[in-house]
């Protein structure tokens, strides 16, 4: 197990996690969407956002649907000073009691394509980011869909057509989410050619990483001498 700093794909993999978990709560109370999404105040669409980790909804949704499952506090104790050193002169400050370690381990299961699916989504956020700052990049995902789509006919076809309008218009989310249509687009994809090696490399690496076990959290705390 290695202990890292935050990455792209780590940031991913714990949004999957969280939406799994709240839907699994959901479905735990007995909730359906429809339902729960009334509670909350949002669309059912949202709702299957958050539920599939998808980054595009705000925090305040995230939070609201962790209200409604009874778990809002645990981000009020990540908020809260709990885990941090008290107020300059108050007794929690002057207590001598170490602060408490926490750690957390991070992991993906490759045996359901998880991490597989992770990895596609993270090559494909990184090359969202790069065409969105430079046009010519997204110049060269066309040409490069272009080309594939005057190659002749393919399976892939309907789905090459489906991104040209993806590319043409910006529709990322379209590409970013955790539908079978999304998967499916992903595979056939003209975007991801646009992006560094290194940049795969670094993906890929990461992905190594989290399949092995990801720790978070503090350091072991160290001996003082009394």
């Amino acid at each position: 197990m290695n202990t890292t700093n935050s990455t792209i794909v780590l940031e991913r993999q714990l949004l999957l996690q969280l939406g799994e978990r709240l839907k699994r709560l959901r479905k735990a109370k007995g909730l359906s969407a429809v339902e729960m999404a009334k509670r909350v105040g949002i669309s059912r669409t949202t709702l299957s956002a958050v539920e599939a980790g998808d980054p595009g909804p705000s925090i305040g949704t995230y939070l609201r649907v962790m209200s409604v499952l009874g778990v809002s506090g645990e981000l009020a104790l990540l908020a809260g000073d709990a885990m941090q050193a008290g107020p300059p002169g108050t007794a929690a400050a002057q207590s001598r009691r170490a602060r408490p370690t926490v750690q957390v381990l991070v992991s993906t299961n490759d045996s359901r394509h998880q991490a597989q699916d992770l990895q596609s989504m993270a090559l494909h956020e990184e090359a969202v980011r790069l065409v969105r700052s430079d046009p010519a990049l997204l110049q060269q995902a066309q040409a490069t869909l272009e080309r594939w789509l005057g190659s002749g006919h393919s399976r892939s076809s309907g789905l090459w057509i489906e991104w040209q309008d993806i590319l043409r218009q910006g529709q990322w989310r379209k590409i970013l989410g955790r539908t079978r249509r999304a998967q499916e687009l992903r595979q056939a994809s003209p975007l991801v050619t646009v992006l560094p090696e290194e940049t795969r490399q670094r993906v890929l690496s990461e992905i190594s990483g989290l399949k092995k076990g990801l720790v978070l959290g503090d350091a072991e705390p160290s001996e003082t001498s009394s």
